[in-house]
């Protein structure tokens, strides 16, 4: 049985992010991931300018003359949702957790797919595969999305990205439009990303909180890193030890930036202290003009 409060805030979250989906980001979805998949079509006579790559060559060898195949663009996508639950998303410093921001954006995106048709799927993760959604459509399979998103209680603590990634490519045969919702505080991701990325077309969003980026001056604080369970304590009037912390953050997201690029990977960079949706919108007006 689902609490009362549970049902209270996926029925707050359906209204605010349907809202957002019909005002702010109405055409935006269908123009940015038009379908980057090819679907067969036919088999038709070699004409001059047809690459020599698309030749059917077991055709060619029937019909004594070269034949291509024929492609159409897929109109019908598989979006697929990669959403990471382990410990570290359970922190927040500006009204809401990393894991309540991570199931807003979740609904802006699976409602932005069912409008344009599309299969919704879900993958939670931490050092484990928590639990898989297949992809669907529908009203009813996005709102379950939504309350597995805000109810579901992971067994992990630690994250395993590399793990989710090998589990996409098992369970997800056909190319899909794949969002991994992290704040990817992970290591050797980056070849299991790339393998991903050549047959999805993936898009990392990560979530930073402003505080792990600054450490206020509030003098000596215990520190718990719920993902390994360790404790410490910090003199956080120290400034050395402020801007160490700081330059360090800061490296983590460069290296992470570079991995993204190298890759070719689309990233979008969501901060707690900054509307997820405005970042959102920048993101989808960005890869539009870029897709133009």
């Amino acid at each position: 049985m689902i609490p009362k409060e549970i049902l209270q805030q996926i029925r707050r979250i359906q209204i605010t992010t349907s809202r957002m989906v019909t005002d702010v980001f109405s055409g935006q979805y269908q123009s940015v991931f038009k379908g980057r998949g090819m679907e067969f079509d036919e088999v038709r006579q070699y004409q001059v300018g047809d690459e020599i790559r698309s030749i059917d060559w077991n055709v060619t060898a029937r019909m004594g003359q070269p034949y291509v195949k024929k492609f159409m663009e897929e109109r019908e996508l598989t979006v697929m949702l990669l959403l990471d639950l382990s410990a570290s998303s359970y922190f927040g410093t500006i009204n809401k957790l990393k894991r309540q921001i991570a199931a807003e954006i979740c609904s802006v995106l699976a409602f932005s797919a069912i409008r344009n048709n599309d299969k919704v799927g879900l993958i939670i993760f931490t050092d484990r595969i928590e639990k898989f959604i297949p992809p669907k459509k529908g009203i009813s399979h996005v709102l379950r999305i939504i309350r597995e998103v805000l109810y579901f209680k992971p067994q992990g603590k630690k994250t395993d990205i590399p793990q989710a990634l090998e589990y996409l490519n098992k369970v997800c045969k056909r190319s899909s439009v794949t969002f991994i919702i992290s704040d990817f505080y992970d290591i050797d991701f980056e070849k299991p990303l790339s393998i991903a990325n050549k047959r999805h077309d993936a898009v990392s969003i990560t979530i930073t909180d402003p505080r792990e980026l600054d450490l206020p001056d509030i003098g000596m604080v215990q520190f718990d890193d719920p993902e390994t369970g360790k404790t410490f304590e910090l003199d956080t009037s120290n400034e050395t030890l402020r801007r160490n912390f700081r330059e360090n953050a800061l490296k983590i997201i460069e290296e992470r930036k570079k991995i993204f690029n190298r890759l070719g990977v689309d990233n979008v960079d969501i901060r707690l202290d900054v509307p997820y949706n405005r970042t959102l919108f920048k993101f989808f007006r960005m890869r539009e003009r870029r897709l133009r």
